[in-house]
């Protein structure tokens, strides 16, 4: 990769954190609890998390609720709701026919009268149906509650999800967002806020609106045999640079070039952890364990230069989304997550975002020792 230090580089010379960095808990503990239930954010700060992260979108009548997707019927059990049979159809979501239940054709009363659902199979089911969808006020309430409970300042990620999209539904998640923060005080780069997005122009919006700290996600396909990161056809590069017509792709934000343009209306870069810390395919020889899938099956390359670069482009870097489970872990880290955020750490990274807090703030805190 274009990115890549010398092969052999050891992470260590690479620039190392100038703070702690930041654990921002993704979506909650959402290792443990379903997604996005107050539940599940009080369980991350619980464990330390630095941040909670409530993914943002709009129900039908105007209010911010907090869910992964508008998509209801992976992340609740909407399904079992016969009265709601009808409302489930087929739109195009940043240009990819879905079918599904969204949240902006519920209005917030009906949405919480459905439960949220465990979405990852491997996980512990347990907590199904117990839990209403929240809105975006009950996590602010939260943090800050917490907050003044605990002496310690806990901040939120807001990330706005498909903002082109909720657009053309009639539904712009910017306004109302800035309005929610600016009543809770929060209107600078004090404020524990920080707002993301895999989009630009919203971030460009936001930028004129508000004085919170702003991050530009940035996505990727999946790395090849080799370790290069491929982009996948239906997702080249920010939904809003396609309707656009802008050619450029996620690896163009990730140049000197890209990063320093990105300076110009983000605090932050976050890219995917592969673009990052890269791996290969393992072969016959590497003796990784037979039947091991997805990243269990890879082995870590050395590091790019993507942290260096950014930080010369006085951007932060954040990184996503760390898991505990083999499949999400490189064979190199064998088998311990903590290894994994401690090579982040080591490699510079100002923010973490995990979906088991307590391991990312143990690995943070112990990385010195």
């Amino acid at each position: 990769m274009a990115t890549s230090t010398p092969a052999g580089a050891p992470a260590s010379q690479v620039n190392r954190p100038r703070a702690a960095p930041l654990v921002i808990a993704h979506r909650g503990a959402s290792g443990y609890l379903p997604d996005h239930t107050i539940a599940a954010y009080r369980r991350a700060i619980d464990m330390g998390a630095d941040f909670i992260e409530p993914d943002v979108v709009s129900t039908r009548d105007g209010v911010l609720v907090v869910r992964h997707e508008p998509m209801l019927s992976q992340t609740t059990n909407v399904a079992g709701h016969p009265e709601f049979a009808a409302r489930r159809r087929t739109m195009l979501l940043d240009g990819v026919p879905v079918t599904d239940w969204f949240t902006t054709d519920f209005t917030l009363a009906e949405l919480k009268t459905l439960r949220a659902r465990q979405p990852m199979a491997w996980r512990d089911q347990s907590h199904n149906d117990r839990h209403p969808v929240a809105t975006l006020q009950e996590v602010i309430d939260l943090a800050r509650a917490e907050s003044a409970k605990r002496g310690r300042e806990i901040g939120i990620a807001p990330e706005t999800k498909h903002p082109t999209w909720h657009a053309a539904q009639g539904l712009p998640l910017e306004d109302a967002l800035v309005t929610a923060l600016d009543a809770a005080g929060w209107k600078d780069r004090a404020a524990p806020v920080i707002i993301q997005s895999f989009e630009t122009g919203n971030l460009r919006y936001l930028r004129r609106r508000t004085g919170v700290r702003l991050l530009q996600l940035v996505d990727g396909g999946g790395p090849d045999a080799a370790g290069a990161m491929t982009l996948a056809p239906n997702n080249m590069r920010p939904f809003d640079w396609t309707v656009t017509g802008d050619s450029r792709t996620w690896a163009d934000l990730l140049t000197p070039a890209g990063l320093a343009d990105v300076k110009t209306w983000a605090d932050y870069v976050a890219p995917w952890k592969l673009w990052l810390i890269p791996t290969r395919a393992a072969t016959a020889a590497d003796g990784v364990a037979p039947g091991a899938v997805g990243e269990g099956a890879r082995l870590a390359l050395p590091s790019t230069s993507i942290v260096r670069d950014a930080h010369a482009a006085g951007l932060g870097v954040v990184t996503w989304t760390l898991r505990s489970e083999p499949r999400f872990l490189a064979a190199s880290y064998g088998g311990d997550p903590a290894k994994e955020v401690r090579a982040l750490i080591d490699l510079g990274v100002d923010g973490l975002f995990s979906d088991f807090p307590d391991v990312a703030v143990a690995a943070r805190d112990g990385a010195g020792r």
